[in-house]
């Protein structure tokens, strides 16, 4: 089997006579606006355990019914878009994620915040498939690179989210919750008239059978698909790396806790950075190119940090990792795009299996070695994702 093309390609007619681009804004308003959702849920979530009471054990398990929620929606969304078509998962899974942000701030209980948790992860799972598919399409009807810019955008949602919690934290938790939830409820609601125009990327509203002018049939399984999931969930599992454990190492190394919480920042800004010119780099050497180098760079990034082992060392591989894997993941998702919206479901979902299995492997690595030699597993893996880039996105002959 060969490997699905790139669907910005030249052979790829185009959607529309011109670039959608009142579609990409209000995609990137969508995505944005879950950028900020995630990053509010995030930043606080300190105060939700304080105020429910939770120890450890029962905030992990409010987090496993998030967890569950997101892989439960991903696998729906994918089935709803297939179906009815990308735009059907934009209103109303941003609607449900507001709503359940907002509930989260106001739960009080284990019973209610795992529920809470629960509905808030499905409708990041539904939205996440939503946007996705949705910018899939948009990018064929542009006919060149637009998945990383989109990607960026989540970033720098998630900045303001974060920014927001930050200027706030003298305020209830509850009150953040429910005004960033009630207005990204409404928002989403009073975009309703112009999803007509995201719609139009779908045609009739379902995704067909074959591809776009290509007469080959739409592959949702198979070799193709499982590369772009394995290399989906490698890339990831090194992020849920820098969230969990970029701090901490920095503790290990007897860095200042100023110094310390600076780790996940710069690799924040580094991996924005990355997608706000990642599709230049992606329309002039390609996808397999771009993710070969950013691979590269996020392992010897990293692995030096990890062996010169000071504080500064650090910090710039952790910037590395950030850069470097700045590009996988919207490359990935273009890739498996040609196979239609079940197959981005099959690659994200195994992405986010990546994120939240990784860091807890990752724990136990270092329970039995150290966590420098732990960290060894993202280095080992963004290698991975340089290899079996070349098959996994090269152009299908």
């Amino acid at each position: 089997m060969t490997a699905p093309t790139s669907t910005f390609t030249p052979e790829v007619p185009l959607l529309s006579p011109a670039p959608p681009v009142a579609a990409r804004r209000l995609l990137i308003a969508y995505i944005s606006g879950l950028g900020a959702a995630m990053a509010v849920w995030g930043a606080r979530m300190p105060a939700v355990q304080a105020a429910a009471h939770l120890s450890s054990g029962r905030l992990a398990a409010v987090l496993l019914g998030a967890a569950a929620g997101l892989l439960a929606g991903l696998q729906l969304g994918g089935r709803v878009a297939h179906r009815y078509g990308s735009a059907k998962l934009l209103v109303m899974p941003t609607a449900a994620l507001g709503l359940a942000l907002s509930a989260l701030g106001l739960c009080r209980t284990l019973p209610t915040l795992i529920v809470a948790a629960v509905f808030f992860g499905l409708a990041h799972g539904l939205l996440d498939i939503g946007t996705n598919a949705t910018a899939v399409r948009c990018q064929e009807a542009y006919g060149r690179p637009i998945m990383s810019g989109l990607h960026a955008s989540y970033s720098l949602g998630a900045l303001f989210g974060a920014a927001l919690a930050v200027v706030t934290a003298g305020l209830p938790h509850e009150a953040l919750f429910v005004g960033v939830g009630m207005t990204l409820a409404l928002a989403a609601l009073a975009s309703t008239p112009a999803i007509r125009i995201v719609a139009r990327l779908d045609g009739d509203g379902a995704i067909k059978d074959h591809e776009a002018g290509s007469g080959r049939p739409v592959r949702t399984r198979g070799p193709a698909i499982w590369l772009l999931s394995a290399l989906a969930a490698a890339c990831l599992l090194g992020e849920g790396a820098a969230a969990d454990w970029s701090a901490v190492h920095l503790d290990t190394l007897r860095a200042s806790a100023a110094v310390s919480a600076v780790a996940y920042a710069v690799y924040s800004a580094a991996m924005a950075a990355g997608r706000l010119i990642g599709d230049r780099l992606t329309a002039r050497y390609g996808p397999a190119k771009l993710v070969r180098v950013g691979g590269l760079i996020a392992a010897v990034g990293l692995g030096t940090g990890l062996a010169i082992g000071t504080a500064p060392a650090a910090l710039l591989g952790w910037t590395a990792l950030g850069l470097g894997l700045s590009t996988v993941v919207p490359s990935l998702i273009t890739a498996a795009g040609s196979g239609g919206p079940r197959a981005v479901a099959a690659v994200a979902g195994t992405g986010y299996l990546g994120m939240l299995i990784g860091p807890a492997a990752i724990g136990a690595l270092a329970s039995v070695s150290s966590l420098s030699l732990a960290l060894a597993l993202p280095v080992l893996l963004a290698a991975a994702v340089a290899i079996g880039s070349h098959r996994a996105l090269a152009p299908a002959r």
